[in-house]
């Protein structure tokens, strides 16, 4: 019971904390981070176990499913290079550089032991790159390539994870044979997703009609394919990630308007509380990290701790140079396709923040060998763990937006591709009207073809860079976003008039609700029909 006012509260908390951070344009994740912290440090207050499998089983899968619905697949697959030399090579070489240095700088930590730090610590963070990368403009090709190297680093690390502690466990490890497994597990957790995403899609598409069916439907997924995928020892990362980029290719498809609407709402909340639940609850666990490692001095804690985080956050920027470059040098297709723009170098660096797999993969270590001495280093290899999640998401995640500020990158805004989009969709239609629909009655004719002509009118009155159509001069004020917002004020006006109604008891509840849910439905397409530059 006590647990469960502990976590109503922490509910609330997230909330509050979502609410400022909105409002003060403050990385959420930060702050969470900071917040479990301070909580943490009251004395008397009752400490929160972190328990691995509640984030290996309740919280990956939803939050890599999420993520991986939101990623493009053909732009995943157009940056599958990039996304490849980051999410495994990058990887290894974090992993092996990070074991170099600490297995200088600690004295009597085995060679295993290093390795299994730099594995843990070597993957960034899904959730914490979508959430402070998000609204700082960043080109949609950068933004690809972080999410895309976030969704696959977690099975490259989570492989060299397991190989480095069965090291210690069993005293053997060779490496060929790591190798040939990854590819194994890689190959065929991607093949379980793959085959859970059609089953679901057939499910979707011939069985399943009401929404909220659909809704819970979404919310199993990505559950089956992590839990199906891991108990056969494959990828349960890659064979979510594979699932959601499926199914958000198929949504298309398979789901209706009413199921969308509710499905995506769902969905924002849920995402919304399990990343708030999954950083606070980080944050929380340094009481019992600090608990674990009392045989240390304060100073040489602060020493390891700093040296470590200054490791994996330099070695990032020491891979990105020629993972960038030698593509580039030995390719002419690249070179000709593909912009560089040295200041994305400087941004893919900045962007590795730690987070939820890294604390869960720590966590997951086990108390004791198989002769039953205790597991070498474990308190210390947590607590570093939890020095780097906090230094690359504080120093690397605040000053992510003024690195970009003094880089002067440009916003990226999507308003010209949004223009040419809607105005492609509205030109069919025309197109198809006059082509198929002719022998409608004249009036009928006449007033569907207005809908979509005032449409498209609206559409060349919006403000687009100045020169966008290539004469230099800007474009009339942006008559479409004034109309749209009119609109949605009217909308507020028919509100109020059955707010009154409703006060006064002039109609049924049930009359009441369902026009409130139009009013609500029209205010949202409008509101996503504005450009916001």
């Amino acid at each position: 019971m006590e647990n469960t006012a502990i976590i109503i509260m922490l509910l609330f908390g997230i909330a509050f904390i979502g609410l400022l951070s909105n409002r003060y344009k403050f990385p959420l994740p930060i702050a969470l981070v900071f917040c479990g912290v301070c909580i943490s440090i009251i004395p008397g207050l009752p400490v929160i176990a972190l328990s691995p499998e509640i984030v290996f089983i309740i919280f990956l899968p939803p939050l890599l499913y999420g993520a991986a619905w939101n990623t493009s697949w053909h732009d995943f697959k157009a940056n599958l290079r990039p996304i490849g030399l980051a999410a495994i090579g990058l990887v290894i070489f974090t992993t092996v550089l990070v074991a170099v240095a600490a297995h200088w700088l600690i004295p009597d930590l085995s060679w295993p032991a290093a390795f299994l730090i730099g594995a843990i610590v070597s993957p960034p963070d899904a959730v914490a790159a979508t959430s402070v990368t998000k609204g700082l403009g960043l080109n949609p090709r950068m933004i690809t390539i972080l999410e895309g190297e976030s969704l696959v680093n977690d099975a490259s690390g989570l492989v060299a994870y397991k190989y480095a502690l069965t090291a210690i466990t069993a005293g053997n490890f060779v490496i060929w044979q790591a190798g040939l497994n990854f590819l194994i597990v890689a190959i065929a957790g991607i093949a379980i997703g793959i085959a859970i995403g059609y089953i679901m899609y057939l499910v979707h598409k011939k069985f399943v009609c009401d929404p909220i069916v659909e809704a819970t439907f979404t919310f199993l997924t990505p559950f089956a394919s992590y839990l199906l995928a891991e108990h056969f020892h494959f990828s349960g990362v890659l064979a979510v990630v594979a699932t959601g980029l499926y199914l958000s290719f198929q949504s298309g498809q398979i789901f209706s308007h009413q199921s969308r609407i509710m499905i995506y709402s769902v969905w924002e909340v849920v995402i919304f509380i399990l990343n708030g639940l999954i950083f606070i609850l980080i944050g929380l666990q340094l009481r019992s990290v600090m608990e674990g490692i009392t045989e240390y001095p304060t100073g040489i804690l602060v020493l390891y701790g700093l040296a470590v985080s200054l490791v994996v956050i330099l070695v990032r920027f020491i891979w990105v140079v020629p993972a960038a470059m030698l593509p580039r040098f030995f390719s002419k297709r690249i070179r000709q396709t593909e912009a560089f723009d040295a200041s994305n170098l400087v941004v893919f660096g900045w962007a590795g923040m730690r987070g939820v797999v890294s604390m869960a993969a720590a966590l997951a270590l086990p108390l004791t060998l198989p002769d039953g001495s205790p597991f070498p280093h474990r308190n210390l290899i947590v607590y570093l763990t939890f020095c780097v999640i906090l230094s690359t998401l504080v120093v690397l995640g605040l000053s992510l937006p003024w690195v970009i500020r003094k880089l002067k990158i440009q916003p990226h805004s999507i308003a010209a591709e949004e223009y040419e989009v809607r105005t492609n969709v509205v030109t069919n239609i025309i197109t198809h009207i006059e082509s198929n629909l002719s022998l409608l009655q004249d009036e009928l004719l006449h007033n569907i073809k207005s809908k979509y002509e005032v449409k498209y009118n609206r559409l060349q009155k919006t403000d687009l860079p100045a020169n966008y159509f290539g004469n230099g001069q800007p474009l009339a004020g942006n008559v479409f976003n004034e109309f749209t917002q009119l609109q949605i004020d009217l909308i507020g006006m028919e509100r109020q008039s059955l707010e009154q109604m409703h006060r006064k008891g002039q109609a049924s509840e049930e009359i009441l609700r369902k026009i409130e849910r139009e009013l609500d439905l029209e205010e949202t397409r409008l509101q996503m029909e504005m450009y916001n530059g």
